[in-house]
């Protein structure tokens, strides 16, 4: 187990896996955070009165963005490998199929699959935590804000951790990312309905 979890390491510290996975990861990881920020708003602004609920909602919001993930990435990623392969395959004038290249390619489509999987899931489902502690700990305004402030968090790492890769101010990039949660709460606020 410990070969393949280094290996897994290793290939997404490569520069051919470990920038398209980081992209995946935190766009869909912004999309799930936003996702989450809306559908747990939304949920208290209707009158939803139970925490568990809001939970449900969000996880049924997860599974389709986690669906939506490595899906759409693993077929994205399968048709630029194939397209890569055949490229090659003219330049040698030969089949790589079954070569070391091609299993490379689709280690590489797996990993870049479940990191655009694993963004989603992560930015919705850890800011659903205080429902679940809603009447004990939580009122459900307070787990919703509790929940909101979680996602802008989240939002504000991504934003972090995105700047020193590029060796920016991360607290600038973070407010960046940060502030998108708190603009998708406002405007849930405030629109009709």
């Amino acid at each position: 187990m410990a070969d393949s979890e280094q290996s897994l390491t290793e290939r997404i510290d490569t520069d051919m896996v470990g920038p398209i996975a980081r992209r995946y990861f935190v766009s869909n990881g912004f999309d799930g955070a936003l996702t989450g920020v809306g559908v747990t708003v939304g949920a208290y602004l209707s009158g939803i009165e139970e925490g568990l609920t809001v939970v449900s909602l969000g996880l049924a919001a997860a599974v389709g963005l986690t669906t939506s993930g490595v899906w759409s990435v693993w077929e994205i990623e399968r048709a630029e490998m194939r397209a890569e392969i055949q490229e090659t395959e003219e330049a040698m004038l030969a089949d790589l199929s079954d070569t070391q290249i091609e299993r490379d390619k689709m280690e590489n489509q797996v990993v870049n699959a479940l990191m655009s999987g694993l963004g989603p899931l992560l930015g919705l489902v850890v800011p659903l935590t205080p429902f679940l502690f809603e009447g004990t700990v939580f009122s459900l305004f307070l787990a919703t804000l509790v929940s909101v402030g979680m996602a802008v968090g989240i939002l504000f790492v991504f934003g972090a951790y995105m700047a020193s890769i590029s060796k920016q101010r991360w607290y600038i990039a973070g407010i960046r990312m940060g502030l998108a949660g708190i603009v998708v709460a406002v405007l849930n606020v405030f629109l009709p309905g």
